[in-house]
């Protein structure tokens, strides 16, 4: 695939629920090795966007891309063996398993699938991206701590890293730091830096500073549709922006 093709492209996307439209004509493009932002007000359609783009949601109308091949229409498990992976709003982990047991399960993708009966302690690759990501992200005491029994940082942490598992080409982060304390916000900041390194990320996040010291591309949402996109600097500057903000009526593009 040439490389100045989009790793995302999202086409005139529409999905809605009886009368209510949560995604309006949605058109955007992530560049791949760039770390793509999506903001919006609360009800703007973002979580929404997530769910059209990763399988979990099909739209109404509108097209999705990913390097270049439609994905429309696929289900999130063969969205996953394509290189495309997501994290969740809402922490989204096996609760009652291990951290590492957690971790195997979602690295179990980087084997054949006729491997997938086998017990993973059979597995090399999984066994050593589990190792790899324990210790990336700082869960060597926390190993074989229950997942339920994180804490809320550790947790977000943790579902990173099993997102991450599979070694995505392509990450949708939702949220990542929601309810985390600055320390912990600013550690996964640097956790989202480094991830960077190795996969595309587009990012839903409330935290307007993180947002502007960590993206490449922002883009905003508004009310289900693009209200602007461009530069950090460019988008915080935009008026029509700050109007949506602070709660004032606006337009979307058309």
């Amino acid at each position: 695939m040439n490389q100045e093709t989009p790793i995302l492209e999202v086409r005139d996307l529409s999905v809605a629920f009886g009368p209510l439209v949560a995604v309006d004509r949605m058109s955007f493009s992530a560049q791949r090795g760039h770390i793509t932002s999506v903001i919006g007000p609360n009800g703007a359609g973002k979580s929404t966007l997530f769910n059209l783009v990763s399988g979990a949601l099909r739209p109404g109308s509108g097209a999705v891309l990913f390097d270049g091949a439609d994905i429309t229409r696929e289900r999130p498990d063969r969205l996953v063996r394509r290189g495309l992976s997501r994290s969740f709003q809402i922490t989204n982990l096996f609760a009652e398993l291990p951290v590492v047991e957690n971790l195997r399960l979602a690295a179990q993708v980087l084997e054949s699938p006729w491997k997938a009966l086998l017990p993973t302690s059979a597995s090399k690759r999984t066994r050593d991206r589990v190792e790899e990501l324990v210790e990336r992200f700082k869960l060597e005491e926390k190993r074989d701590e229950r997942a339920g029994f994180l804490s809320h940082g550790e947790q977000r942490r943790l579902e990173i890293a099993v997102a991450l598992a599979g070694r995505p080409r392509l990450l949708l982060l939702d949220e990542p730091t929601q309810g985390m304390s600055h320390g912990d916000t600013l550690d996964t900041a640097e956790l989202i830096r480094q991830v960077a390194q190795e996969a595309s990320i587009i990012l839903i996040e409330h935290d307007i500073d993180l947002v502007m010291n960590l993206s490449d591309n922002v883009v905003v949402m508004h009310q289900g549709r693009k209200l602007a996109e461009g530069p950090p600097q460019e988008v915080r500057g935009n008026p029509v922006v700050q109007a949506a903000y602070f709660g004032t009526q606006v337009h979307a593009e058309n």
